[in-house]
């Protein structure tokens, strides 16, 4: 393995993974782990599990509202945590930062309660084909109820979305737009600033679906300018179990709120209650306290790499893998070039199923993901039931590639006899 070998921009991946105890893990099978599935949920650094650990350890208690040392420092601890995630993603508070278990959490919450409040009958909702159910079951849900209707933006052939349907849909003055900043499956980083400044523009509500672009490259909420931002802790080094919505403080001002419960409240008296302020209106009963401090020691982490880094790590290994995956015949790669790519990669090939794929890749310590990836309109859209995902993280290394291109070839080898 090479010991020496780095980014452009000098980031040493192999003393990072030093810091993974995973990687020095050996499988049933004598072989180490490469993992390629960080699409679906990341690696975690022993500096976050150690977080989580002195919490448990030195000061577990419940937040908010115990008046005594070890209650006060986990209090801290928590609200630290939200105040890194809005300096992350440039918020303009803390309190437009919503701790939830996770992004569809967050998806669900600007549904059941913007959603519910704002969004009538025959109001239009505008999402895209290649959204993960997260972003498209909840606003079927609210489209029924209300009786509002939903179009969906196409993509190309290359996989970047239709703008010119997006442009046309928008004339029709939708309520919300929601889409992903980067897919799940085809890789596709879309224009993000561009559509929400359009969707402002038609005077839509904007929400943008974070939870791939968040742990990869920086997100600026403020230079977006959309209205709502959903994010995954467990895609970003964090534990799993929280994740974060950001909402523009006036809209978080005027949604009712979404659970009730302990911590939301102000006052409660047997014909009512009031609500307590942002960001705990939206926060009731005890939360993921040791996740949120979690988060916010991998969000350190993050920072102390640097968002940059990262990034041109992943496209380099991106492009690695793209010029060996071309090189092996009867493989289709779905997504755009390299350049408008994150470190996603779907493939088929035919008389292969994907489940087959990673089933054999898997006898050789290789763990990538098969299926429909939480997108079935999207492989509808494509034609297919399946496909076999690989994704980079900042601990991805060539070899790893390496080794899944020669076990790759195997199971050609295995399907063609």
């Amino acid at each position: 393995m090479k010991q020496n070998a780095q980014t452009p921009t000098g980031l040493d991946v192999y003393k990072i993974r030093q810091d993974f105890p995973i990687f020095s893990r050996k499988l049933k099978n004598g072989k180490p782990v490469a993992y390629l599935d960080s699409a679906a949920t990341s690696q975690r650094p022993r500096q976050v599990v150690e977080a989580m650990e002195k919490y448990f350890f030195e000061c577990n208690a419940n937040i908010h509202r115990g008046v005594y040392q070890i209650s006060e420092e986990a209090t801290a601890a928590y609200e630290s945590a939200r105040q890194k995630v809005a300096k992350f993603i440039n918020a303009q508070s803390s309190r437009e930062i919503i701790f939830t278990r996770n992004a569809t959490e967050a998806i669900n919450l600007v549904a059941y309660t913007w959603g519910r409040q704002n969004i009538s009958q025959g109001d239009l909702i505008v999402l895209t084909i290649m959204e993960h159910h997260s972003n498209i079951v909840p606003w079927q849900i609210l489209a029924k109820e209300k009786g509002a209707r939903i179009e969906y933006v196409d993509i190309d052939e290359k996989g970047y979305l239709r703008l010119d349907q997006y442009t046309n849909l928008l004339q029709q003055a939708p309520k919300l737009v929601s889409f992903t900043h980067v897919s799940n499956v085809l890789g596709t980083i879309n224009p993000v600033k561009q559509m929400v400044k359009q969707a402002k523009e038609a005077g839509a509500t904007v929400l943008v679906d974070a939870a791939q672009s968040a742990p990869h490259m920086a997100v600026d909420v403020q230079d977006i300018g959309c209205d709502f931002l959903a994010i995954s802790g467990h895609k970003m080094l964090g534990p799993t179990g929280i994740g974060c919505l950001y909402g523009k403080r006036e809209l978080l001002e005027q949604m009712p709120p979404f659970l009730g419960g302990g911590d939301m409240i102000l006052k409660v008296t047997l014909n009512g209650a009031s609500w307590n302020e942002l960001p705990w209106k939206y926060e009731a009963g005890t939360p993921a306290i040791a996740e949120a401090i979690g988060l916010g020691a991998a969000i350190d982490y993050l920072n102390r790499i640097g968002m940059e880094n990262i990034h041109a790590h992943e496209k380099m290994i991106t492009e690695y893998a793209l010029e060996a995956l071309s090189e092996i015949d009867n493989l289709t790669i779905y997504g755009p070039p390299l350049s408008d790519r994150s470190g996603v990669i779907s493939v088929t090939i035919p008389g292969v199923h994907p489940h087959d794929l990673a089933t054999i890749v898997d006898r050789d310590g290789i763990a990538l993901r098969a299926g429909h990836h939480c997108c079935m309109p999207l492989m509808d859209r494509l034609d297919i039931a399946a496909t076999a995902r690989i994704s980079f993280y900042m601990y991805t290394i060539p070899e790893e590639i390496d080794r899944f291109v020669e076990s790759l070839k195997k199971a050609k080898e295995i399907f063609e006899k």
